[in-house]
């Protein structure tokens, strides 16, 4: 059988682009590597917990197109991110808000903090930030900085902050008000049952086909399709003619602990440098467990080599030349659709995931109708 769709990579992006084309009548077929469907966002089910195999991942948006489509395939729950920082035993509100700086500072009003933030700012008398230090710092002065960003930061590089460029923090949420959500959406929550229910819903009814490696087979698996939408690594699918994109890539430690609660949040950050992990996810929260035991699992940034997990990718002016590079050989398959954030090299939020994958199927149908 030819099937007008071949997906590479059944996560949110891909399951988003499939479900949109069997909808329309279209006749699909989704492959991945892993042996398992959603890709980083996948859940599995410990003494009925649901585990972020691959992370926390919280849903939030502005995207009412984007929400309304999510709740097509599954009921959300209320949770709120509401992390909190752990510094030397210290534990701080995250984002930065009037909890944190009453700890910080002892302010009790807006005033106070203001004036304490301003005031150490001015102190630094920073002008024109040349690093990601300096730009902390020219935002929320140097208290903050040191202790909630500086060894967080590092950690997660694996560089000291004065070798990272400052527009990696463009800005820093600074809310003068005692609210804990760390998010500014209008819509929140994690799918009840896990991630992987809610993909698995979006996939129902299209033929779907795990451990299959797209790039050891190339030739068989475009054989079977018209068209192909790949969210695998772009630099992959060119096999590295460029050279590798960089990525930072993260290593998770899990634990099935006898005891009903571990730590109280779904997410602590241990922001001091000398501790390796960046935090841990006690997973129970997320949907308000109550089972007598809990999972936690430890966050470790790594270095990214082949083989390891690319995440986060080092967007300087190296690595963007190098996708624009990419780019220009992909323009050159027009029977290939790339999407995805491997595939843009991009770090993307669950909804602008899904909000691209949507636009782009959009854009397909259009092309469609004209042809």
């Amino acid at each position: 059988m030819k099937y007008n769709y071949l997906i590479v990579g059944a996560g949110l992006y891909g399951a988003a682009f499939a479900q949109q084309a069997r909808e329309a009548g279209k006749s699909v077929l989704v492959i991945d590597k892993r042996p398992q469907i959603a890709g980083n966002v996948y859940t599995r089910d410990v003494e009925g917990i649901h585990v972020h195999q691959y992370g926390a991942h919280i849903f939030h948006t502005n995207n009412k197109e984007v929400w309304d489509y999510v709740n097509r395939f599954a009921t959300f729950n209320r949770f709120t991110n509401s992390p909190v920082a752990n510094y030397h035993g210290e534990l701080f509100s995250l984002p930065f808000n009037m909890y944190t700086f009453n700890k910080m500072w002892g302010a009790v009003t807006p005033e106070e903090a203001a004036a304490k933030i301003e005031e150490q700012k001015r102190q630094a008398g920073i002008t024109n930030p040349r690093n990601l230090e300096e730009q902390a710092i020219s935002l929320v002065g140097t208290d903050i900085y040191e202790k909630l960003i500086k060894g967080y930061t590092e950690k997660q590089w694996g560089r000291p902050c004065t070798e990272l460029p400052a527009f990696i923090i463009k800005r820093l949420p600074v809310r003068l008000t005692f609210d804990n959500n760390y998010f500014n959406a209008l819509y929140q929550g994690i799918p009840v049952g896990g991630y992987t229910r809610l993909v698995a819903n979006m996939l129902e009814g299209i033929e779907v086909r795990l451990s299959c490696n797209y790039l050891e087979d190339r030739p068989y698996w475009d054989s079977l399709a018209d068209r192909i939408l790949f969210t695998g690594c772009i630099d992959a699918f060119f096999d590295y003619r460029y050279g590798h994109l960089e990525y930072r890539s993260l290593r998770f430690e899990s634990a099935l602990l006898e005891i009903p609660d571990f730590q109280g949040n779904a997410v602590v950050n241990y922001t001091e440098r000398d501790i390796p992990f960046t935090r841990i996810i006690e997973h129970k929260h997320f949907e308000f467990g109550q089972q007598p035991c809990t999972v936690i699992t430890h966050e470790y940034p790594e270095a990214f080599q082949p083989g390891k997990e690319p995440y986060y990718p080092v967007n300087d002016a190296k690595n963007t030349r190098l996708f624009q590079s990419y780019q220009q050989l992909a323009a050159a398959h027009p029977q290939v659709l790339f999407g995805g954030r491997l595939a843009q090299y991009t770090y993307a939020d669950m909804d602008d995931t899904m909000a691209a994958a949507l636009q782009l199927w959009k854009k397909e149908y259009q092309r469609i109708l004209e042809h």
